[in-house]
């Protein structure tokens, strides 16, 4: 998902947007990368010139359109999800790449991926979040994406050392009307 991440309030509903003119909207899930780490990774896809270049987060659900009328199922299906897994530590360690299949290079996961993998198998179990996906799940952190090699190696070789270490404790719902930018809209916090 390549959605605005970034600190939605917990339990807040801050969907600033309205359903598009045919009821669907577009929703994404994601696990936002906090301070000092989030701010660094997403300049650097900026530096990059990744025109795609929102808030660093590791996605869970890539958008995915939906009826309107469907979100107050997917949220208690969202809550039921959180309240059933719980904090987990998430390492982020060094980059990795999706090239040539596709152009992208990323942060890795080196410690959290089960956990990410069974949040992201549980989340799309929902009827209205099953959908078919060009690639395996495989969660990470996007850092330069559709940019030239060149960029793309620069982006690989400076993060290559990157580190970083938290606690997640929630993840995050955002919203897409195509009138507005990807909106966060509610987190789902860990363990109820």
């Amino acid at each position: 998902m390549e959605a605005v991440a970034g600190g939605a309030a917990q339990g807040a509903d801050r969907w600033g947007g309205s359903p598009a003119a045919d009821g669907t909207i577009q929703i994404g899930i994601a696990v936002d990368i906090p301070e000092p780490w989030g701010s660094m990774l997403t300049r650097r896809r900026m530096e990059a010139g990744d025109q795609q270049a929102v808030p660093a987060h590791v996605t869970l659900l890539g958008p995915t359109e939906i009826p309107g009328a469907a979100l107050p199922a997917v949220e208690r299906h969202l809550t039921a999800v959180a309240a059933a897994h719980l904090p987990f530590t998430l390492h982020l360690r060094g980059t990795g790449t999706f090239r040539p299949v596709t152009q992208v290079v990323f942060v890795t996961v080196a410690a959290g991926i089960s956990e990410c993998e069974l949040l992201a198998a549980a989340i799309r179990a929902a009827p209205e979040l099953r959908r078919e996906t060009r690639f395996p799940y495989h969660p990470h952190v996007t850092v330069a994406q559709d940019v030239p090699p060149a960029a793309l190696d620069k982006a690989y070789e400076d993060l290559a050392d990157f580190s970083a270490m938290f606690e997640v404790e929630a993840f995050t719902l955002f919203s897409h009307s195509g009138q507005t930018r990807w909106q966060p809209r509610r987190d789902f916090r860990l363990g109820g």
